[in-house]
């Protein structure tokens, strides 16, 4: 059902997708109707079918419904003040809905929300930031409330750590134990995890530091790998 959900327009994709109980919420649809896909992909006309599409140097955007997905799972840990990191942020698309999650203008603590993109092809890196400003985010950009970096993401980054989400665009081989150290007590992680199959994984820990994996679906995903591989 969920390659059905393409649309005319952003609007339309989303309505597909909420019709087809893929978003059940209406704070995912009203994070995703703020973001204009056509702004972080490399073909506009396209933007709103629902698949993933090639965006350069090995690497793709997931599918609309792919994200909602992940926007879904990870929506209990999506608060005002939340720090939320994004491995393999690609174009900027998720980084900027994973913001929008994070806002609630009647609460002050929506300011302190973070919102870290790690994406190892600095091209990428580059073409996310210009993306994010060319979708209004560029005040968000400087004061430090989105960031976006280049880097190994299979290490995270602790310094802006713990995470009470973290999402994972591209298939691990095992689970990464720098991801699963690096988030918060209690946080969740959405992760594809597989060689020749994958599974995408939600990954708990809970108050007292106990981790659960709780696998949901079967995916295809593009690895998570270093640069030179990817390249």
């Amino acid at each position: 059902m969920a390659w059905r959900c393409s649309g005319a327009t952003n609007a339309e994709l989303i309505g597909n997708m909420a019709k087809a109980e893929i978003i059940n919420s209406t704070r995912v649809a009203a994070a995703m109707s703020k973001v204009d896909r056509a702004n972080y992909v490399r073909f506009p006309n396209t933007a709103y079918e629902d698949s993933p599409q090639p965006i350069g140097h090995g690497a793709t955007i997931s599918a609309p419904h792919m994200h909602a997905h992940a926007a879904e799972h990870l929506l209990p840990f999506l608060k005002p003040g939340a720090h939320v990191l994004d491995v393999g942020s690609g174009s900027g698309y998720l980084c900027a809905v994973l913001y929008q999650l994070l806002q609630d203008p009647s609460d002050p603590r929506s300011r302190d929300s973070k919102v870290v993109g790690i994406e190892h092809i600095p091209e990428l890196t580059a073409w996310s930031v210009e993306n994010l400003r060319k979708d209004g985010l560029g005040p968000i950009l400087d004061e430090g409330r989105i960031k976006m970096i280049t880097g190994d993401g299979r290490k995270g980054l602790p310094e802006d750590g713990p995470y009470d989400a973290i999402h994972v665009g591209a298939a691990a081989p095992t689970m990464p134990k720098d991801l699963v150290e690096q988030l918060a007590r209690p946080g969740r992680m959405f992760i594809p995890v597989g060689t020749l199959t994958q599974q995408i994984f939600q990954v708990d820990k809970d108050a007292n530091g106990n981790v659960t994996e709780m696998p949901l679906f079967d995916v295809m995903y593009v690895p998570l790998t270093d640069r030179d591989k990817q390249r």
